[in-house]
């Protein structure tokens, strides 16, 4: 890494020196104590530093802009949060509080501006201690022939006497030394392979208690079914694991470090927050910024009605896009404090690519690097977001206005010239998403459809009373068909133990697929799954399995039937249950089944998944479709089809 140090004009100084990985350390100091003048007050001092590096724009922005860890690997205080100076629908304005050396500074926080993954930056103006203002960029160029200009610029404007003693000496000396620290490190972890990963291991001094409570922890997991490596994997990770990412372990982001199905990483913290490992949490996310402004330790905790503190917004809670799940260890095997260091920064909101603070009347022009897909742009603290498609052969140029009254969805390329106008009288704050929701959150939707989750957090449920959408869900019904002939036949204790067996064969191929029987009725279930095509899957290879058993045990035929849509997620004889329209609808299609079916609805059959299932010459399905009315929505066809084996016949 090469840095290059402008805080100064008038004299030159030179030092070269290691920097720890092999690479020369160069920099110069032309010394500017202040770049404007307007009275003593008004000096500002301007640090400018300047670092080469070998890694990426795009490998080393989830690092860099990541100012939680930055502001703590630098050295900085944690702050606390006053509350928020924002107005519904504009900018929110933060009021943070920090402690250094027993002197507390407050300041208001303006929202930060970046564009993913070239620049960033914060104006802050202090209220109390030595700084009146600060503003803080930072920018990521790419170089001839591969790697980052980094380019860290911070101007400071001091209040008397003692911020033009302090801000030389701590910014000038202290913080320049540890930013080309951490830059470095940065630089390192970018280009190393696990630098994708969510944990960074560090040395740790557990006791030798801690210790052996985690190698009786990890042989308990083993015990009951965790794979052994992940257990091991898991217990070194809680150990020398880094602090904040300790504070808040989001299990699929720990998949896809450590290269293993989403579902083992959930269902092993599942498993450790049992043993005692983890702790579970529900995190309640913002609808706009996605940010968790409350938590809660129980479902019964969760409450439907939100407010956003940053975004100055009510929501309503639902379990697919509103409640994620996280983990953190447990303070028996390893205490985490959760501390704040930085609470607005890019990595706070990764899904926003672009955020730009435009006064009112004024346009602002950017340049991102957009992921093909769908995006949404907003401009302001609201739900209502205009939609972008974003692919190869968009638009090169754009212009997005506040207010303009647009409809169709309009395309852009992956790296198009975009005026962000602000046509309104007052400051807007423009965002542009991805649309897609929380790549890595597990979300309660999900969490609760998985049959290892039921049968491990039982008592796990909404307060009586409470509703919460759940969002997309598929839901099947089942029944035995002609359970009233075996009892006949064969008598009530051989029939009972039969139907006993095939609720384990549905419950076994449900839970294969990712999704949970929430009660039996009867002979009948009921099921849900987060998704169409492993529910069908689910089912019709459980018919398989039912009406061709092993030698010896007599074969059983069950009628089924699938929908998906939206549900609502209550309490019921103290367990979490879901009803409304869809659930009904899904509990109208079994009759209709004959027993080498499942009776689908339309919603299923159009889902992507289920139609490439059912294109699959190897999956040997079949789909013939049907009309029906259903009890209870006599004033509505529905188109139907029945999917069964190729070879089935009726």
């Amino acid at each position: 890494m090469v840095e290059k140090l402008v805080d100064a004009p008038r004299r030159g100084v030179k030092n070269v020196a290691p920097t720890g990985d092999g690479l020369p350390f160069k920099g110069f100091a032309r010394h500017i104590p202040f770049i404007k003048w307007g009275g003593v007050s008004d000096r500002e001092f301007h640090y400018r530093w300047e670092y080469d590096l070998r890694a990426s724009p795009q490998a080393l922005w989830p690092l860099v802009s990541d100012t939680n860890r930055f502001n703590r690997d630098a050295g900085l205080p944690d702050v606390s949060t006053q509350g928020s100076s924002g107005v519904k629908g504009t900018a929110g304005r933060r009021r943070l509080r920090l402690k250094k050396l027993g002197v507390g500074v407050e300041w208001e926080e303006e929202p930060f501006e970046w564009v993913r993954p070239f620049r960033f930056g914060v104006v802050r103006r202090y209220r109390s201690g030595p700084v009146a203002e600060m503003r803080v960029a930072a920018e990521l160029n790419e170089r001839e022939g591969g790697g980052t200009r980094l380019v860290y610029d911070v101007r400071v404007r001091p209040r008397g006497a003692l911020g033009r003693a302090v801000i030389p000496y701590q910014i000038g000396r202290v913080s320049a030394r540890k930013f080309a620290e951490v830059f470095r490190r940065y630089d390192r972890l970018a280009l190393a392979e696990e630098a994708r990963g969510v944990v960074e291991n560090r040395a740790v001094g557990l006791g030798a208690s801690a210790r052996a409570l985690l190698a009786t922890l990890r042989d308990k997991l083993v015990n009951e079914g965790a794979d052994a490596r992940l257990a091991a994997r898991l217990c070194e990770t809680v150990a020398s694991g880094d602090e904040l990412a300790l504070a808040r372990v989001r299990p699929y982001a720990l998949a896809d470090a450590w290269g293993v199905p989403r579902r083992e990483a959930l269902e092993l913290c599942l498993r450790a927050t049992r043993a005692g490992l983890l702790d579970l949490r529900w995190e309640l996310l913002c609808p706009v910024c996605r940010g968790a402004g409350q938590s809660a330790e129980s479902l019964r905790d969760v409450r439907a009605d939100q407010h956003c503190d940053s975004c100055q917004i009510n929501f309503t809670v639902a379990f697919d896009r509103s409640v994620e799940v996280v983990f953190r260890p447990s303070p028996s095997v390893r205490r985490v404090e959760s501390r704040d260091f930085c609470v607005g920064g890019p990595q706070v909101t990764p899904h926003v690519v672009v955020q730009q603070l435009v006064p009112a009347g004024e346009t602002r022009t950017v340049s991102p690097l957009l992921e093909e897909g769908r995006h949404r742009l907003r401009a302001g603290a609201d739900e209502d977001a205009r939609a972008l498609l974003v692919n190869a052969s968009g638009s090169g140029e754009l212009t997005l206005r506040a207010v303009e009254d647009v409809e169709e969805e309009l395309t852009v390329s992956t790296r198009p010239v975009i005026r962000l106008q602000n046509n309104t009288d007052g400051e807007r704050l423009f965002r542009i998403e991805r649309e897609a929701w929380g790549g890595q959150a597990a979300t309660a939707a999900e969490v609760t459809a998985l049959q290892l989750f039921r049968d491990l957090f039982a008592a796990e449920a909404l307060r009586p009373g409470d509703q919460i959408n759940v969002g997309q869900m598929t839901i099947l019904f089942t029944d035995l068909r002609n359970s009233t002939r075996l009892y006949r036949e064969i008598g009530d204790a051989v029939a009972f133990g039969a139907v006993m067996s095939h609720f384990d064969v549905l419950r076994e191929e449900i839970a294969r697929e990712g999704g949970s029987i929430v009660k039996t009725l009867g002979d009948a279930i009921m099921a849900v799954f987060p998704r169409p095509a492993p529910a069908l899957r689910a089912i019709i290879n459980a018919q398989s399995a039912l009406a061709a058993p092993p030698e010896g045990v007599r074969p059983l035929t069950v009628k089924a039937g699938l929908h998906a849509g939206p549900c609502i997620a209550v309490t019921l004889n103290e367990r979490l249950d879901y009803f409304g329209s869809n659930v009904n609808i899904a509990a109208r299609l079994e009759p209709l089944s004959t027993g080498e079916d499942c009776v689908i609805t339309a919603d299923v059959r159009r889902d992507p998944e289920v139609l490439e299932l059912l294109a699959d010459p190897l999956s040997g399905l079949a789909a013939e479709p049907s009309e029906a009315m259903l009890k209870g929505f006599d004033n509505e066809c529905f188109e139907l089809w029945r999917v069964k084996r190729a070879e089935a016949r009726p």
